[in-house]
């Protein structure tokens, strides 16, 4: 396993001096956003496809300082009903699909999307419940007319360029757990796996060890991150939490550096499940902490992690 970054962290600062941090620090891997939510600073596609030489720079950049590309991030809403933001994110997507076909990159991460509930629709509509019955008829119109038919396309989009779709199970949108993801997987092909995020699952009061388990053959890149559930605020309010993340004190529950949300034991049971389901790539650190800055979140994090990744690998069984 290698420990790697979400560079959009580190976006107000030039690549190189990113990538000359990120490796000082001890870090093997960068994920670099190419649109979508997180933008494109570092790394914009359509420049980039624009001229060839500048695909060779990027890949001198990377390799000349020992670092790999695990994946490119254009985390958007394709299926956005405003159709001037479904359209951008769309040319996000596929620009980025694109380019990680020419930087030999096999991850592009994003999210499933969400429509909104009709063709009238000004903003998604993401259902939490099925009744009244309006609420089944939404999802099933999403899904049905929307989702999949889109995703069938891009998914055959990406498989003819080599490249496969990692979706981050994240609320507010269509795919936001392990069964939602398998239901797209199933429909589209296994050009579809996860990005696998345990925050997101942590705080909809799942176990991400067991989410790895039932997602076996289907983990296609991780991200490290961890979430915190505040002991007082979630046994009141439960965890459907709309405050914004900076109220941290009322919140059910916050994003943390890893370690902050869960002790070592569980990070260390986490990369032991990611091998076990035979995932032995990249933890990509993700930082959204809002009690610490992004360079002391990033290297804490750094720190935690080269304690649990198993980094060889295994051994004959001598002792059976």
């Amino acid at each position: 396993m290698k420990i790697g970054v979400f560079l959009v962290l580190f976006q107000n600062e030039p690549l190189e001096k990113a990538l000359d941090y990120v490796k000082g620090i001890g870090a093997e891997a960068v994920e670099i956003g190419t649109g979508g939510y997180p933008g494109n600073a570092h790394l914009n596609p359509e420049e980039f496809l624009a001229k060839e030489d500048n695909i060779k720079r990027l890949k001198e950049a990377v390799a000349s300082r020992g670092l790999e590309i695990s994946g490119l991030s254009c985390h958007g809403n394709p299926v956005h009903p405003n159709k001037e933001i479904a359209e951008k994110h769309h040319r996000d997507f596929e620009n980025t699909v694109l380019l990680a076909e020419k930087l030999g990159v096999k991850n592009v991460i994003t999210f499933s999307g969400c429509p909104g509930d009709s063709e009238n629709s000004r903003y998604p509509n993401w259902v939490t419940c099925p009744w009244p019955n309006d609420f089944l008829e939404v999802v099933n119109w999403q899904w049905e007319e929307k989702l999949i038919p889109y995703w069938k396309k891009a998914g055959q989009f990406a498989r003819d360029h080599g490249v496969r779709v990692a979706f981050e199970m994240h609320p507010g949108f269509c795919v936001y757990n392990p069964e939602t993801l398998l239901k797209i997987r199933s429909a589209v092909g296994d050009v579809i796996g996860a990005n696998f995020d345990p925050s997101h699952l942590f705080w909809q009061g799942m176990d991400p060890l067991l989410a790895l388990r039932a997602l076996e053959g289907a983990v296609y890149h991780v991200h490290a991150k961890d979430t915190k559930i505040d002991p007082k605020n979630s046994p009141v309010n439960g965890n459907l939490d709309t405050k914004p993340y900076t109220q941290e004190s009322q919140r059910s529950w916050i994003f943390r550096t890893i370690g902050y949300g869960h002790d070592l034991g569980f990070w260390k049971d986490f990369v032991s499940t990611l091998r076990l389901i035979g995932y032995d790539e990249v933890l990509s650190i993700e930082h959204e902490d809002s009690l610490m800055s992004g360079r002391e979140g990033f290297e804490k994090a750094v720190a935690l992690l080269k304690e649990v990744v198993i980094k060889e690998k295994t051994g004959e069984a001598w002792w059976v």
